[in-house]
């Protein structure tokens, strides 16, 4: 997937995959990452 050039909000949760993994991808992918949060939906 290509980012580049992109703004990226990564919304991870607790029990899955978590904010700063997504952040991180997207930021491989050459998205700019300006919000993560990892949140417990419970």
């Amino acid at each position: 997937m290509e980012l580049r050039g992109r703004k990226v909000i990564a919304l991870g949760e607790r029990d899955g995959v978590q904010g700063g993994a997504i952040a991180h991808c997207a930021a491989r992918a050459g998205g700019e990452v300006v919000l993560e949060k990892t949140y417990c939906f419970v």
